[in-house]
């Protein structure tokens, strides 16, 4: 325990808690435990809610742990209580500790504890507390007890926790980490304001949207069939490759195919390829939409706000992986447009320019690539410099050489071969062979750094980034994932230590989103904090990077304007002009009857 014994008290934390979907938590009780001392405290929700203050100390001389910190320090947001300064988040931990290793027992405080070898609960008697707790009061005096009891069994279990992995837990860093599960709560908390009315109108018209969608968009197409049978109940439509490879000819349009030969159907495929070719952009979007589409799914709480768990940590690389039915940033692009910001107030999504290549340059020490990033428009001047445009070329007089030094610089960060950025360029593999020899002439120390990245994680199992967030590499390491981990991950790190620094300073944070975050003010104010934000994120860039800056970009968006986002504007005009005609068609019905 010398990792921590600088603390004068070190606090083992549990609360059971009941949310309702999309709402804030309603903590039902807590059980906390000092480690030194063995003081413990066992407190229901009636006395919780008559505290202004946690029972124990939360300064910087106190250290607070948890399993998951973020369900809990939302309990403190709901009890009004101040944050603790000093947060060691042992799920977040364990998950560093075995973060590539594929452990069969998961990363749930149940799943650690078997992985160390801990006696624990049963999972049958958890899952009925945890049922217990997301029923509701009232509950009966033996049932406060229970929850109390099963509540104490999990702090007693995170003091095991503590003692089994302390010794490997790289303290400062793990504090880093801590501070940024508060920060997601405060996220969590906020949530993100919705157009309530607009999404009951959807939901309530979905399957009549849903069928005149198909048949709008698809007019351009004609690759949709109508269903006949049972599995028409779910969805009347089906996507029919034979009629999309079809298309693909009419078109001239080379796809890239599985190993069978067959069209890669998958939507990654489909996103790359439109991004090449505009004109099957809809047809995505259409794909994606029916796909993936549950607007019941979307929590969205009483108070108009979609609000739901970021499950920080949970990728390979660290970034966040909230749930893609529930959370709004999950759904098809269109979608974004039910974000809408109260009267009065306005959003601005903020987000770093170009953060993956700025993250490369600087990471890598190339010089040449970070006279790239630095001069605004990298993918032009990466033209610039292998000599494929004169010095004088701009993006309007060069736009194709432009789009195709973009698509090689993006494809090399992602490990993509000369096979794939031909299909993704739509040119032969000569062609993309050519592109990224340029690429390795150019900038040879990113190369170097890149490949040794790699060489590094084989010879020695792991990669980390600069505040030490690990992957463990096992015997099926794919080199590519390998390659992409350093900029990844370190964007990830970016991205939490600019939201603890935005929440921290007081400002608005509806959500993070990858290389962005959406933050929220007042409409008179909002320029303000987006110029606010714009400092943070250049800050949170520089430490990461070792004073290299990343530059900011900032949308704003007042009442009553929703947010927009432009690979879905399209479908959100069209999905508009279907509700506008069945609500006139509506309209018609009704005058007739009466």
């Amino acid at each position: 325990m010398d990792a921590i014994s600088r603390f004068h008290e070190i606090v083992l934390c549990d609360f059971e808690f009941f949310a309702s979907y999309g709402e804030r938590p309603e903590p039902l009780c807590m059980v906390a435990r000092e480690l030194h001392s063995g003081r413990t405290y066992r407190v229901w929700a009636d006395e919780l809610n008559r505290l202004n203050a946690p029972p124990f100390a939360v300064d910087a001389s106190t250290l607070f742990v948890a399993y998951y910190a973020s369900a809990e320090l939302g309990c403190f947001l709901a009890l009004n209580w101040p944050m603790p300064a000093r947060i060691l988040d042992l799920f977040v931990e364990f998950r560093c500790l075995t973060n590539g290793l594929g452990t069969l027992c998961g990363d749930s405080l149940l799943g650690a504890l078997v992985y160390h070898g801990i006696d624990c609960i049963d999972s049958a008697d958890k899952e009925s507390m945890r049922q217990l707790a997301m029923r509701g009061g009232p509950f009966t005096d033996g049932e406060q007890a229970a929850l109390l009891d099963y509540c104490n069994l999990d702090v007693v279990a995170l003091g095991k926790l503590l003692r089994a992995m302390v010794s490997r837990i790289d303290v400062p860093r793990a504090l880093l980490r801590g501070r940024f599960m508060a920060a997601a709560a405060k996220i969590e908390w906020i949530g993100i304001p919705v157009d309530v009315a607009m999404l009951r109108t959807l939901r309530t018209n979905w399957r009549q949207v849903h069928n005149r969608l198909v048949r709008a968009v698809d007019s351009e197409y004609g690759v949709f069939t109508a269903k006949i049978g049972p599995d028409a109940c779910d969805s009347p439509w089906s996507f029919s490759s034979a009629r999309w490879a079809e298309w693909l000819v009419r078109h001239n349009i080379s796809w890239p195919r599985l190993l069978s030969g067959a069209l890669a159907l998958d939507d990654d495929t489909f996103r790359a390829m439109s991004k090449r070719y505009p004109e099957i952009a809809s047809i995505r979007e259409l794909r994606h939409t029916l796909g993936q589409l549950r607007l019941h799914d979307l929590a969205v709480g009483s108070d108009g706000r979609n609000r739901t768990l970021l499950s920080a940590f949970r990728s390979t690389t660290g970034r966040n992986q909230p749930s893609t039915s529930k959370f709004i940033f999950g759904l098809s692009c269109w979608l974004r447009s039910l974000i809408r910001p109260e009267p009065g107030r306005a959003l601005s999504y903020v987000d770093w320019e170009q953060q993956e290549f700025g993250i490369a340059a600087a990471l890598s020490c190339d010089v040449a690539m970070q006279a790239a990033y630095s001069s605004g428009d990298p993918y032009l001047t990466f033209a610039k410099q292998a000599g494929a445009v004169p010095a004088n070329a701009t993006k309007h007089s060069h736009p194709k050489e432009r789009a195709q030094f973009k698509v090689c610089a993006l494809a090399v960060q992602y490990g993509m071969g000369e096979e794939s950025l031909g299909m993704s360029l739509g040119e032969p593999v000569v062609a993309a062979r050519q592109l990224l020899r340029l690429h390795r002439q150019t900038y040879p120390k990113f190369w170097a750094w890149s490949e040794g990245a790699v060489n590094h994680a084989m010879l020695l199992g792991h990669l980390d980034t600069v505040f030490g967030w690990r992957v463990h590499v096992g015997p099926n390491a794919n080199p590519r994932s390998l390659a992409n981990f350093p900029c990844q991950a370190n964007g990830s790190e970016m991205l939490r230590l600019a939201c603890s620094l935005l929440t921290e300073a007081g400002l608005t944070v509806c959500a993070p989103i990858h290389d962005a975050v959406l933050i929220e003010a007042d409409a008179d104010v909002i320029d303000e904090a987006v110029k606010a934000t714009h400092a943070i994120m250049q800050q949170a860039s520089e430490i990461v990077l070792g004073g290299f800056p990343l530059r900011t970009d900032a949308n704003v968006v007042r009442h009553p304007d929703c947010y927009r986002d432009d690979r879905g504007a399209k479908m959100w005009e069209l999905v508009n002009s279907i509700l506008a005609e069945a609500s006139d068609l509506d309209a018609a019905l009704s005058l007739i009857d009466s």
